[in-house]
C-alpha cells in the first residue's frame, strides 16, 4: 500500500479528534472551549478531504455530522461571549 498525501491529513484529522476527545475526558479541555470545537471541526474536515479521494459513505456522513455540530458549538461560542459583552 502506498501512502498518499490526503492518507497523511486524514491520519492527522483522526489523530486530532482523538487526542481532542482524551482532553475532554480527562478535564484538559472543557466542551464549551472554542479549541475544543475548532479542534474537532479541522479534524473533521481533513477527514473529509482524504475521503474525497477514497469515499467510503459511512464515514463520510458521520464526519459530515461531526463537522456540522462541531460549527454549531464554535457558533454558540461566538454567540455566547457577545452576549456578555
Amino acid at each position: 500500500m502506498t501512502v498518499q498525501w490526503h492518507d497523511i491529513v486524514g491520519a492527522v484529522g483522526v489523530g486530532s479528534i482523538i487526542i481532542t476527545y482524551v482532553l475532554l475526558q480527562t478535564n484538559r479541555v472543557r466542551s464549551e472551549q472554542l479549541a475544543y470545537s475548532g479542534v474537532n471541526a479541522a479534524g473533521a474536515t481533513m477527514i473529509i478531504v482524504s475521503l474525497y479521494f477514497d469515499f467510503n459513505f459511512s464515514a463520510f456522513v458521520v464526519e459530515f455530522f461531526w463537522l456540522l455540530i462541531s460549527l454549531f458549538g464554535i457558533a454558540k461560542y461566538f454567540r455566547l461571549r457577545r452576549g456578555r459583552n
